[in-house]
């Protein structure tokens, strides 16, 4: 698995760090994912869910060692190393845990914290049988303050977050850091934010995926039905969609056009995802994301990018979304597709801002996350979303 892991992020361009792969080759993952078999325990791209809602859905689970490398790697990079150091987990399956407990070392400390007194009876179980036992499990709901008082050079989120509350930059240390998945225009991230002052500034970002935040930090996805099989996503406080405006859109004449551009494998289109995000906010249209059943794009209703979520863009003129990709060779074009009473013109739009966007050299976004209530003219330049707790400002550079 650690090889796996290690030539994955090399494909990549990222470097283990050699203390990160060490914890991950010396705690027995299989330990915390009973039930399943050994093979199944070590896959390198999948996590194990351990716990689901009446409904089915996921709300617990082991994250994928890929993701968890990932994550502490940010957090590492970001602390400059996780020796000695104070950490809080927020979310917890007792896996990740026990690998900090490894980085921080006999002088460090790690806390772990969970809303759901299940999941943190079976951390408890599972840290205590491995010899993880000095690690502190905390049943609480972690939008409030853990241990008041106490502040921590890392707090690293293993559950997807909408926004950013008080006690979580309140609990950092001066200049400690915060690794969250934090959900932005619906698409999440792992950001590694900075403690500076009340704000916080990014230091890397990674696209991720985690099952959802409980209890005051919770905020649902609303979804809205365009087509049997398709559906649009909406996460912000502005996003908002009339169901009858939309309703019979994907049967509009419709178009496809192309940005005209070689780009290799390795471009990072997670981080246009954003930079549509942003700009298409700016310009006064609507920022969806699109998502889609299988049957729906054998049907050839939609061909979006990524059936799970693709950035799309709502207008007067119609809908738009990101495309499949066009390859030759080894090399790919962008595309956008559109529908609706001006599909070729918003089409053009969409595919005009991803030619902006490798002629800016494909930058990566950048968070600011401030205090919400902060006065425009402190904010910088850039998209700002206003959250419940927090303003986050996106910049971009390459």
């Amino acid at each position: 698995m650690v090889d796996q892991l290690i030539a994955d992020h090399e494909d990549k361009g990222l470097r283990m760090r050699p203390e990160v792969e060490q914890a991950l080759r010396a705690v027995p993952r299989d330990r915390f994912t009973p039930g399943v078999t050994v093979e199944r325990a070590y896959l390198a791209d999948r996590s194990v869910v351990t716990k689901r809602a009446s409904d089915g859905e996921a709300v617990s689970s082991v994250s994928a060692p890929f993701l968890i490398s990932e994550m502490l790697n940010q957090a590492a990079d970001a602390v400059d190393g996780l020796r000695g150091r104070s950490v809080l987990e927020i979310g917890s399956g007792g896996y990740n845990a026990a690998l900090l407990a490894e980085l921080v070392g006999p002088d460090g400390s790690v806390t772990t914290v969970d809303i759901d007194s299940e999941v943190t009876d079976r951390a408890t179980a599972c840290l205590s049988a491995t010899g993880y036992d000095r690690v502190s499990v905390v049943c609480a709901d972690a939008a409030q303050p853990i241990q008041p008082g106490r502040s921590y050079d890392l707090i690293i989120v293993t559950v997807g977050a909408w926004d950013i509350p008080p006690a979580w930059v309140a609990q950092l240390t001066d200049d400690g850091v915060l690794v969250v998945p934090l959900r932005t225009f619906g698409m999440t991230r792992s950001w590694a934010l900075r403690r500076a002052g009340d704000r916080l500034v990014s230091h890397s970002q990674r696209l991720c995926g985690f099952v959802s935040m409980q209890g005051t930090g919770a905020s649902q996805v609303r979804h809205v039905d365009l087509a049997p099989g398709v559906e649009l996503r909406l996460d912000e406080l502005q996003q908002q969609v009339d169901p009858e405006a939309i309703d019979g859109l994907l049967s509009a004449p419709s178009t496809q056009a192309w940005a005209g551009m070689s780009l290799p494998p390795a471009t990072v289109l997670a981080d246009l995802d954003l930079w549509l995000a942003c700009r298409v906010t700016g310009e006064g249209q609507q920022f969806v994301v699109l998502a889609a059943e299988q049957t729906a794009i054998d049907a050839g209703v939609v061909a979006p990018a990524w059936r799970f979520g693709t950035p799309a863009t709502l207008s007067k003129g119609g809908l738009c979304y990101r495309g499949e990709l066009t390859w030759t060779d080894s090399r790919f074009d962008l595309g956008a597709r559109a529908h609706g009473p001006d599909a070729d013109a918003v089409a053009r739009q969409m595919v005009e801002q991803m030619r902006a966007w490798v002629d800016a050299g494909t930058p990566s976004p950048v968070l600011h996350v401030l205090p919400a209530g902060t006065p425009d003219g402190d904010l910088l330049a850039g998209t700002v979303l206003d959250k419940r707790h927090s303003r986050l400002a996106i910049t971009f550079t390459s």
